[in-house]
């Protein structure tokens, strides 16, 4: 609250000092309360992650967290920016298909390594440092390409939802795997033998040309998934610049 009782006004993290001018140096930085963060979210979840726990991690009190990171927010920015700096930003080849195309298969990776990310993943938490740095270099990769600066922008925020939207179904078939009390195998079996008896009546037929006409539906993460992600990002940055 402010002297007159008004609420304070919101302050970006990135624009409040790592530490005051004066006093002692601080116990702990930025840098390790947000890989402790991501430590937990990473094996637990991202609801793990509280501010408790992450204090406790790093051994400090609750409330002197709060000193460093003044909301839970905060502590998810501080999180999605330091994730973001795991992008390999080689220079653009000249081909920004090619380079976009890499960038997601990197976003991809990301997201695997840490599959709270696409919760997360929104203009409110995305533009720390890196994630700045993360842009510029799109934009860079994006030169050859001849339409407005703002619509390569809706470009880069377009291929990224995909894959958070992509790896978010990976995720879940991978957990319903894993949740299942029979194998896999036998699950597809008994679902493949639903929709064939549907299919069967006729209803459908433009649902059963394009199962029989096409690739079969991907009912278990594995290699068939990461061919499709290459043909969904094919024809979406095909879409641009034709």
């Amino acid at each position: 609250m402010t002297p007159s009782g008004r609420p304070a006004e919101p302050e970006v993290i990135w624009a409040r000092p790592h530490r005051a001018g004066r006093g002692p140096r601080p116990a702990h930085s930025r840098e390790s309360i947000a890989a402790e963060a991501v430590r937990i979210a990473d094996a637990e979840g991202i609801e793990a992650a509280s501010m408790r726990r992450v204090a406790a991690g790093i051994g400090a009190g609750t409330m002197s967290l709060y000193n460093y990171v003044p909301r839970k927010e905060d502590l998810y920015e501080l999180m999605v920016d330091a994730v973001s700096g795991e992008y390999e930003l080689t220079p653009p080849t000249g081909d920004w298909r090619a380079d976009l195309l890499a960038l997601a298969h990197q976003t991809r990776e990301l997201m695997h390594r840490h599959p709270w990310l696409p919760r997360l993943l929104s203009p409110v938490y995305g533009f720390g440092p890196n994630a700045l740095r993360y842009l510029e270099h799109s934009l860079d990769c994006l030169l050859p390409l001849d339409v407005p600066d703002g619509e390569k922008l809706e470009l880069v925020a377009a291929v990224n939802g995909a894959v958070a939207t992509y790896v978010s179904g990976e995720l879940a078939l991978a957990e319903r795997a894993r949740a299942l009390p029979w194998s896999a195998a036998q699950e597809r079996g008994v679902r493949a033998a639903w929709i064939g008896s549907q299919l069967a009546t006729g209803q459908y037929p433009l649902l059963t040309a394009a199962l029989t006409g096409g690739p079969a539906p991907i009912t278990e993460a594995g290699p068939e998934l990461a061919a499709a992600f290459d043909r969904s990002m094919a024809r979406l940055l095909g879409a641009w610049g034709a």
